[in-house]
């Protein structure tokens, strides 16, 4: 890689999203974009995001035990 090219941050989150730093231009299966200009953009890992493929934090609630 070049010296001059940017290099994004990626963090993963075990359980949790991939934060990438921002902004970013997102390309899903199907070809639609989603864009972000945070300075810090959640990518839902889970697939249970309402606003996939940003996380909206969804990964965080319990599932209720059945006995």
């Amino acid at each position: 890689m070049s010296g001059d090219a940017k290099r994004n941050a990626v963090r993963v989150i075990r359980g949790g999203p991939v934060l990438v730093s921002g902004p970013v231009d997102i390309e899903l299966p199907d070809g639609a974009k989603v864009e972000s200009d945070r300075f810090m953009v959640a990518v839902c890992a889970c697939g249970r995001s309402k606003t996939y493929p940003l996380c909206d934090t969804s990964h965080r609630k319990k599932r209720r035990r059945t006995d």
